[in-house]
């Protein structure tokens, strides 16, 4: 399976780039406008036996304790050992320009020793942004994307039952202060960093307006002039210009992640001409004791004999594979499967081709 997928990743990435420009929008982020993280602690009810033990998770009672209290409930010296509730911390992205009454997802995270959300209940929870004030408040049915299922001596968990999101599960309270009206000029932050972008976004911008109005500063940023665009506003001409469609340049880049076996090359990668051999060693080591018992009625011991089988094989392999210099992406492909060889071993032999010097390209390895 595993193959499969690196062969049709290799062969989406060998397709030519005939028109694949990109939307301004999708390259840059605008200087202003994002989001704010938000955080919150509270409790969840309802869980079916499968909240915090109250002894490993004393914060769990203690925030109980105070909501009740809030309602008017006095529980204070009372010992009680519910297992429907669970601890949870809170999170969510307040977006760019966010009104007061619109809502927003939250994810529900459990922090003590609960062993699944499911079915759970959040009360009213306040989050908090980074300065300490209160932007929102989270409430509603959690979504769990897990199951788990157990008995007196063994438990099967599938996916992660202790998080869960609310759909629309937070109303804002209050709005980021931000006039955007009063902007004059804006800059554009690439999200990846290129001086050869960056000047095209330059140009592009340019020949949108008919007159100068973008000037790149380095090799992620574009100061956008606004007042110079002669748009009613900002808001217009960030309208205008974030559909312009160009034709970003990015490093070549081999990323290979060992642990699944993945290996993805940009299109960009250039080989130096290089010959490419693989082989693999396979030992095996076989235990056969053998028991040795003396006659019926007779004198001795039992006797356990070692018997041990080892080789060593080593496969022959395609021989010399040949990619030659200047390869382009599937040359390269091409090159590397004739040998048939698995994923992980493929890896190998690309770190290899990149300590010989004849892989042009930036090797990320996750």
């Amino acid at each position: 399976m595993i193959c499969k997928i690196l062969i049709m990743l290799m062969f989406l990435a060998a397709i030519p780039a005939m028109a694949q420009d990109i939307r301004l929008k999708d390259l840059v982020e605008f200087d202003g406008v994002r989001g704010n993280d938000l955080v919150g602690y509270g409790l969840v009810v309802g869980l079916n036996g499968t909240g915090d033990g109250i002894r490993n998770a004393p914060f769990t009672e203690e925030i109980m304790s105070n909501l009740l209290e809030r309602l008017g409930v006095n529980v204070a010296g009372e010992e009680y050992r519910p297992k429907n509730v669970a601890a949870v911390f809170v999170t969510a992205s307040l977006p760019p320009f966010a009104r007061a009454g619109g809502r927003i997802d939250v994810t529900v995270s459990a922090i003590g020793d609960a062993k699944s959300l499911l079915g759970g209940t959040l009360v009213m929870t306040p989050m908090n942004g980074a300065d300490g004030q209160i932007y929102a408040v989270a409430q509603g049915t959690i979504i769990a994307g897990g199951i788990s299922a157990e008995g007196d001596a063994a438990r099967v968990v599938q996916g992660v039952p202790t998080a869960g999101i609310i759909p629309s599960g937070a109303r804002v309270e209050r709005e980021v202060e931000f006039d955007f009206t009063t902007l004059t000029s804006l800059r554009l932050a690439l999200r990846n960093p290129d001086f050869t972008t960056a000047a095209i976004i330059e140009s592009a911008l340019n020949q949108e307006f008919g007159r100068r109005v973008a000037e790149m500063l380095d090799s992620g940023t574009v100061e956008f002039n606004i007042d110079a665009t002669n748009m009613r506003s900002a808001a217009h001409a960030i309208g205008r210009v974030e559909n312009i469609a160009i034709s970003p340049q990015t490093r070549a880049r081999v990323v290979v992640d060992q642990r699944s076996g993945t290996i993805v090359i940009g299109e960009d990668v250039r080989i130096s001409r290089v010959a490419v051999a693989q082989g693999n060693l396979t030992l095996r080591i076989e235990e056969s004791p053998v028991v040795i018992q003396p006659n019926p009625f007779a004198e001795g011991e039992t006797v356990v004999v070692p018997r041990t089988q080892a080789a060593i094989d080593q496969d022959r392999g395609t021989g010399l594979a040949e990619i030659r210099g200047g390869a382009s992406l599937s040359e390269l492909v091409a090159g590397l499967n004739a040998l048939g060889v698995a994923p992980n071993d493929m890896i190998d032999i690309l770190k290899s081709i990149k300590a010989a010097g004849a892989l042009h390209a930036e090797f990320i390895v996750n």
